[in-house]
């Protein structure tokens, strides 16, 4: 079992940039893998972001190149450093681990105005 807390969101302008941060309960080097979801007004929670045990990453297509995943096992958190925002962007954002079973954070959300 894993507890989640996000942290990092707020409204930016378009173009500017946001890090968000998710402190895990227990060692991230434990947990298979983590990641970050976001969800939008009026639509399905979508993936955007994954790093394994092994730390290796991996990124939707819309955020490549502008979003990087991180972690800093020594503090039990992972990072979403958030670069070029756009107003697409805008989302409630989640933090994701898989311990066997998935667990979520309880969302930080992010507005990008144009």
């Amino acid at each position: 079992q894993v507890q989640l807390v996000e942290s990092g969101g707020g409204l930016v302008q378009a173009g500017g940039s946001l890090r968000l941060s998710c402190a895990a309960s227990r060692s991230i080097l434990s947990v298979n893998y983590m990641g970050w979801y976001r969800q939008a007004p009026g639509k399905k929670r979508e993936w955007v972001a994954t790093i394994t045990s092994s730390a290796s990453t991996a990124y939707t297509d819309s955020v490549r190149d502008r979003f990087t995943i991180s972690r800093d096992s020594a503090e039990n958190t992972i990072y979403l450093q958030m670069n070029d925002l756009k107003p697409e962007d805008t989302a409630v954002y989640y933090c994701n681990a898989f311990v066997g079973s998935q667990y979520w954070g309880q969302g930080t959300q992010v507005t990008v105005s144009s």
